[in-house]
């Protein structure tokens, strides 16, 4: 499974001054609502949104999409 790194797409965003939820939703497109959700962690970004936001910040989804091993009930 793979979850969005909040902490480096927040350095990104800061890099460019995007400081709020709404200034990236101003450069991304992506609704505030959603922004919200995926900071918080609460939600992760579909591929679109993945790729709008690693477009606005000039991000390679790489640095930004991390691993999480699954856990097996057993």
């Amino acid at each position: 499974m793979f979850r969005l790194d909040v902490a480096k797409l927040l350095e990104a965003t800061a890099a460019r001054g995007d400081t709020t939820q709404a200034a990236i939703r101003r450069r991304t497109g992506i609704a505030e609502s959603s922004v919200s959700r995926i900071l918080r962690g609460e939600a992760q970004p579909d591929l679109n949104s993945a790729m709008r936001l690693a477009e606005s910040y000039d991000i390679d989804l790489r640095q930004v999409i991390k691993r999480v091993p699954i856990e097996v009930a057993a």
